[in-house]
């Protein structure tokens, strides 16, 4: 009969990107979110842990297990999984420059449970190329980077050959800018890469060619231009299913299939109307479950409420439930794809093919993704992506519902006391983590780590692969941060290309234009003060990676007729402050979405007053609550911009008006 339900096929994995404070705390949330019903567990580390430092270190300080949970040792890696059956579980963690690392603490603790390595199932993210590119959290040069990759694929195809070694990751490529073109294509070089250095290594048989290639997942972006970002999907898998059968001579179509989970978009989540980010959610998980063909294998959302802040367990609980709603009660599973035959997908999905093929081929003419990486060509074309689709919403050509239009709302109870509206870290957690890290130091063997970093520098030094060495240091007791050292020492570190000089004017200053208005400002506050251009300092305090505002704004600057100072991410306040007075800037502004604004903002302010800067104004930008923004506005900071102010044109010309208020000079009577 008709009505008669059929029979469905299984859900995708579902999980919650989830970790703060400590491993105790992490470990808490992970068991009541596994009691709800979600299906597997994707740990969010913090900062210091993806980047490779202690949380003593000056960097870290700020970070601590604010945007995700503190992995510093074994301990820590007990804690977190304490009374979660990893042979039994499905364990995603998005890591990247450490991810040998995380993988050898989490292999030792399911030993400790009594696991099989071979039966592990899982994934690390470890895709270096994109931290390069758009998140920031990369450590060592590209070379001693690809081998770190290319060690961790060759150990778990022989010894976890369940996990997925990495997730070829384009998600932050979208956050960055990216258009499906670009982050197909950009994926699939990093894959290309990645493949030809581990079949180089001469680390696998070539009958174990198959075993690599079908271990090879990617995690993509979802945005809310849901039927492009479902075609997206399909042009993935068929180019994938091309390269791995033409360029490897995989012949197993079980080999060549494309696996890939997903986390949709929170670049498009707005701190406007929040509310109206769950439609937005929901439209973006059906781009990559509503076609069968190109469904995919685990799904993570993120919550509402995560332009304002950190969500509560609350909120993750309604982001799982809403696929869980979508897998059980609609009728989703139960049918074959429902876009076979479609003329217009198949129109849109041979476009987004044919031009994606025309970019790979590109980039492996320029001598493949990290020719493409070192060179800059790769960084300066996702600035220019994303000041493109900066100018298009600023111009009112790309909608966004409650902040370009349809502004006008009825007051909001899910926020009315926005200080409970989302999580927030103890302030004293950092210094409970610290205290704990250096109990671990005195207790532990330190004979026995001292002799395992040794090894592994000399392992470094050599060709070995890595991860017996690194396996040794985990059960030693040595810890994240000199880990990374020990590699440091001998790889050298890397800072990446901004892309800002490389990026194309993506606003006009035609006459009447809002940039020509604010052009005549800065030429006339210039001229003013009589010091050539005026100059703006950029700066990234702390580990925060994601740079894509600082790089915007830093373009919009540049394009404004300012000299641009902008060193990259990862910088002390120090740093910061010692660029100012040496480039003698009319204004400092810092960027900050990692949470830690608090700290660092304030010590900004107070080595510029040591050093006796401190009528320099200082503007902050980030994902700052509120009750935040006034007590920095109460410490001295000029403005504050969140990111419901999206007019970056608009927050040029304010700079302007705070640089002139420094110098006592009288308000400018031209619009901006």
């Amino acid at each position: 009969m008709s009505g008669e339900p059929r029979p469905k096929d299984r859900p995708w994995l579902m999980r919650t990107y989830a970790g703060h404070s400590t491993a105790e705390a992490s470990n808490e949330l992970y068991r009541r979110n596994l009691a709800k019903g979600q299906t597997g567990l994707s740990v969010a580390f913090d900062l210091p842990t993806q980047t490779g430092y202690d949380p003593d270190h000056i960097l870290a300080r700020g970070e601590v297990g604010r945007v995700g949970v503190p992995v510093s040792h074994l301990g820590d890696m007990r804690r977190l999984f304490q009374d979660i059956p990893l042979e039994q579980m499905n364990t995603s963690m998005t890591i990247n420059a450490t991810a040998m690392w995380l993988l050898a603490l989490y292999q030792v603790v399911a030993e400790e449970h009594g696991a099989d390595p071979a039966k592990l199932q899982g994934t690390t993210q470890n895709d270096i190329v994109k931290e390069y590119l758009s998140r920031g959290t990369h450590v060592f040069p590209p070379g001693p980077s690809l081998r770190l990759t290319t060690d961790m694929i060759a150990y778990t195809v022989h010894h976890i050959p369940k996990w997925n070694p990495i997730n070829i990751c384009s998600y932050h490529l979208q956050e960055a800018g990216a258009t499906p073109v670009q982050e197909i294509a950009y994926a699939m070089s990093t894959a290309i890469a990645v493949l030809d250095a581990v079949f180089d290594s001469g680390q696998v048989p070539e009958e174990r060619k198959g075993d690599v290639v079908a271990r090879i997942s990617f995690f993509v972006n979802a945005g809310v231009r849901f039927i492009e970002e479902m075609c997206k999907m399909r042009a993935f898998g068929r180019i994938w299913d091309r390269i791995t059968r033409e360029r490897y001579g995989i012949e197993n179509p079980k080999h060549r299939r494309f696996r890939y989970g997903v986390q949709v978009n929170s670049l498009g989540l707005t701190e406007a109307q929040p509310e109206n980010n769950v439609q937005r959610i929901v439209l973006e998980m059906l781009a990559v479950t509503l076609s069968k063909d190109a469904r995919a294998r685990a799904v993570q959302l993120p919550a509402w409420n995560e332009a304002l802040g950190l969500p509560r367990p609350w909120d993750q609980q309604w982001s799982l439930r809403i696929q869980q709603v979508l897998a059980q009660e609609s009728d989703l599973l139960e049918y074959d794809d429902i876009f076979a035959g479609s003329r217009v997908i198949e129109s849109k999905v041979s476009e987004l093919t044919g031009e994606a093929e025309a970019e790979i081929e590109r980039i492996q003419e320029m001598g493949g993704a990290m020719a493409a990486v070192e060179s800059g060509y790769l960084k300066a074309q996702l600035v220019a992506s994303h000041a493109a689709r900066r100018a298009r919403i600023e111009a009112g050509e790309e909608k966004i519902v409650g902040v370009n239009c349809y502004e006008s709302t009825e007051p909001n109870p899910l926020t009315a006391d926005l200080d409970t509206a989302i999580m927030t870290v103890d302030p004293a957690n950092e210094a409970r983590v610290v205290s704990a890290l250096h109990t671990w130091r005195e207790q532990r063997d330190a004979h026995r780590a001292e002799s395992a970093l040794s090894a592994l520098r000399k392992a470094a030094a050599g060709t070995d692969n890595l991860m017996a060495a690194t396996v040794e240091c985990a059960r030693a007791g040595v810890t994240t941060g000199e880990w990374a050292w020990a590699l440091r020492d001998v790889f050298g570190e890397f800072r990446a290309p901004t892309g800002v000089g490389g990026a194309p004017l993506a606003v006009t200053a035609e006459a009447g234009s809002a940039l020509a208005a604010v052009r005549e400002k800065v030429e006339k506050t210039a001229a003013e003060l009589g010091g050539g251009r005026l100059r703006l300092l950029v700066g990234k305090p702390g580990l925060d990676g994601h740079s894509n505002g600082a790089e915007q704004i830093a373009v919009r600057a540049r394009d404004a007729g300012f000299e641009v100072i902008y060193q990259g991410i990862r910088l002390t306040p120090e740093q910061i402050v010692m660029a100012a007075v040496d480039e003698d800037v009319h204004c400092v502004g810092l960027s900050i979405l990692s949470g830690s604004h608090a700290e660092l903002v304030p010590d900004v302010l107070e080595r510029l007053r040591l050093a006796g800067a401190q009528d320099i104004p200082v503007i902050v930008g980030g994902i700052i609550p509120a009750a935040d923004a006034a007590a920095l506005r109460a410490a001295g900071v000029a403005a504050v911009f969140t990111p419901k102010d999206f007019g970056i044109t608009e927050i040029i010309g304010r700079i302007v008006d705070e640089i002139r208020s420094a110098n006592t000079l009288p308000a400018l009577e031209v619009p901006a």
